[in-house]
C-alpha cells in the first residue's frame, strides 16, 4: 500500500482523505507504517467502497492484520443502522460464516506431553476429518439438519458431544437467535449432511500449543493460562453450508439493491436494506450458518477430547472460549452519546468486549473477552483480552493476515519440504494435502508478533499469552 495515500491522526491509527466530492464516510486504519505499507492497495480500495454503502455509522474500519478480500478486504469493519437505510453484505460477513476458533485449555503441562506429541499427531489425524469435501460420521436427515441451524451448539450439546458447561463460553451461549433455515436452499444443506465434525481446509487447523509467555498475568489467571501449559485452537466454519449460502445471497442481494436504486461501486459488495425482505432473509439464513459452525466446533471440540484421551488417559480440556471472526451481528454501541442498535459486520475481524460488558462469563467479566490471534503453523499464536474503550465497535484482529497469495505462496514453498523443515523444529505436521501446506507456509503471512503488539497499542485488545505450536493437523 502507497503510504502516501494516507495521513496518520496518531500512533498506530490513519485515514484516507476524502477526494473534493467525493461521497463516502470516514475511512479508517489501524496499524503501523510496515504494516500498512505490506498490505495491498486492493484493501484501501475495497474499504473505501465499503465507506461509500448507505446507513453506514461513523467509519469503515480495518484491523492491523488486513488484506484484500471479497467485497469487504479481510479484517474489515463496518456497522450499519437499520433505521437510517443501513445495508446487510454478504460480501460483509464472508463466504466461510462464522469460522472462528474454539480455544480449548487443559491440566497437561509441556512435560508431561512432549514425548508423546507423535503418537498425538497420529490420533488427532485419524479421529478429525479434515480436506476439501471430506464427510464425517455424523450423516443427519432434513428434519435434523433444520433443528441444528436453529439451535446451533446447544444441538451438539443435546445430542452427546460435549456437555452443558462448554456453552457458558462461547459466543451467543451457543446459539443465535433469529437463524431461518427455510432461508437456507436445499443446495446448501444437501452440501453440509454430511460435513458436521470436519475441519475443512484452506486456513483451517486443529493446533496443539503450548502457552510459551504470559504478558498479562492477572488475565491470564481469569483464563487459567500458565506458562508450560498446552492447549488447543480448532479454526473453522460453517463449511459447505456457509460457502453456498454466500453464493446464493450474492445474486439475491444483486438484484434486491437494483430494486431499491442502491448503486454499488462493486458487485461484490451486493447488499439490501436490512429492513428489505432480501436483507430479512439473507439475516435468517447467516444465523442459521453462524449456528451450524458453533455446532460444528462443539463437535469437534467433543471428538478431540475422545482422542486426546486416548493418548493421555488423564487430560481434561475445558473450553476457555468461542469466537467467530465472519459474522455480522446486532449490538448496542454508543455514538455521541447516545446508545444506538446497529448491525456490525465483522469480516475476518474478532468481537473484543471489553471488561464490565454484561454479555461475558462472569469469569471473564473483570478482564474482558478472550481474543485469540491465530498465527501460522510455524510461528504461533496469541491469547489477547478485550480492552476498554475500543472504539472499532468493540472489533480487534483475528489471525496474522495473508501477507502474500496462495499462488505465490505455491510458487515459492514445497510441501513436503516444509513439513520435514517444521518436524526439525519440532512442530508436526499432519495433513492430506501437501499444496495446502505450501499455501499456508508461515513465511506467506505476516509476523503475528507485530500484528499482536499492534493490536494491544492500537487499543483494541491487550496480549495475555503467546502460544507457540507443537502438532498442526491441516486438510
Amino acid at each position: 500500500m502507497n503510504l502516501d495515500q494516507l495521513r496518520q491522526l496518531r500512533a498506530y491509527l490513519w485515514t484516507f482523505p476524502r477526494q473534493p466530492g467525493e461521497k463516502r464516510a470516514e475511512v479508517l486504519l489501524y496499524g503501523t507504517a510496515p504494516l500498512l505499507g505490506s498490505m495491498d492497495d486492493k484493501v484501501l480500495e475495497q474499504i473505501a467502497q465499503v465507506a461509500s454503502l448507505p446507513g453506514l455509522v461513523g467509519a469503515a474500519l480495518t484491523m492491523p492484520d488486513a488484506h484484500w478480500g471479497y467485497g469487504f478486504p479481510i479484517g474489515g469493519v463496518a456497522a450499519f443502522d437499520a433505521e437510517q437505510g443501513g445495508v446487510i453484505s454478504a460480501g460483509g460477513v464472508g463466504f466461510d460464516i462464522s469460522c472462528g476458533i474454539r480455544f480449548l485449555r487443559s491440566n497437561l503441562d509441556l512435560g508431561d506431553a512432549t514425548s508423546r506429541f507423535g503418537q498425538l499427531a497420529n490420533t488427532l489425524f485419524q479421529a478429525i476429518p479434515a480436506g476439501v469435501g471430506e464427510e464425517g460420521h455424523i450423516k443427519l436427515n432434513p428434519a435434523q439438519l433444520d433443528q441444528l441451524l436453529q439451535e446451533g451448539a446447544y444441538w451438539a450439546v443435546k445430542h452427546g458431544y460435549g456437555n452443558t458447561a462448554d456453552l457458558e463460553y462461547i459466543e451467543e451461549r451457543g446459539r443465535v437467535a433469529g437463524a431461518m433455515p427455510d432461508h437456507v436452499s436445499e443446495l446448501a444443506k444437501k452440501r453440509q449432511r454430511g460435513e458436521m465434525g470436519t475441519l475443512g481446509s484452506g486456513n483451517h487447523y486443529l493446533e496443539v500449543q503450548v502457552v510459551d509467555r504470559i504478558h498479562d498475568a492477572a488475565a491470564a489467571a481469569a483464563f487459567g493460562l500458565h506458562e508450560g501449559q498446552i492447549v488447543i485452537s480448532i479454526h473453522c466454519g460453517s463449511r459447505g453450508l456457509g460457502h453456498q449460502i454466500g453464493t446464493d445471497y450474492l445474486v439475491m442481494l444483486a438484484k434486491a439493491a437494483g430494486r431499491v436504486g442502491i448503486r454499488v461501486p462493486s458487485r461484490e459488495l451486493a447488499c439490501a436494506p436490512i429492513k428489505s425482505p432480501e436483507g430479512q432473509q439473507y439475516i435468517g439464513a447467516m444465523n442459521a450458518a453462524i449456528n451450524c459452525a458453533l455446532a460444528n466446533r462443539q463437535i469437534l471440540t467433543h471428538l478431540t477430547r475422545i482422542a486426546c484421551a486416548k493418548v493421555y488417559p488423564h487430560a481434561e480440556f475445558e473450553t476457555l472460549f468461542d469466537v467467530s471472526h465472519n459474522t455480522c451481528k446486532v449490538e448496542m454501541h454508543e455514538i455521541d452519546g447516545n446508545p444506538r442498535l446497529l448491525h456490525v459486520h465483522r469480516k475476518g475481524a474478532t468481537r473484543a468486549l471489553g471488561p464490565g460488558n454484561a454479555m461475558l462469563p462472569e469469569r471473564y467479566r473483570a478482564v474482558g473477552q478472550p481474543v485469540v490471534i491465530g498465527g501460522s503453523m510455524g510461528t504461533g499464536s496469541y491469547v489477547l483480552a478485550g480492552a476498554s474503550g475500543n472504539a472499532a465497535f468493540d472489533s480487534a484482529s483475528h489471525g496474522a493476515g495473508r501477507a502474500m497469495s496462495r499462488n505465490k505462496a505455491l510458487a515459492r514453498w514445497n510441501g513436503r519440504e516444509l513439513v520435514d523443515d517444521l518436524a526439525h523444529q519440532g512442530i508436526l505436521i499432519r495433513t492430506r494435502s501437501l499444496r495446502g501446506v505450501a499455501e499456508e507456509a508461515p513465511g506467506a503471512y505476516k509476523d503475528v508478533d507485530l500484528v499482536a503488539e499492534v493490536t494491544e497499542q492500537a487499543g483494541l485488545a491487550r496480549r495475555v499469552a503467546f502460544l507457540r505450536p507443537k502438532v498442526c493437523v491441516k486438510g
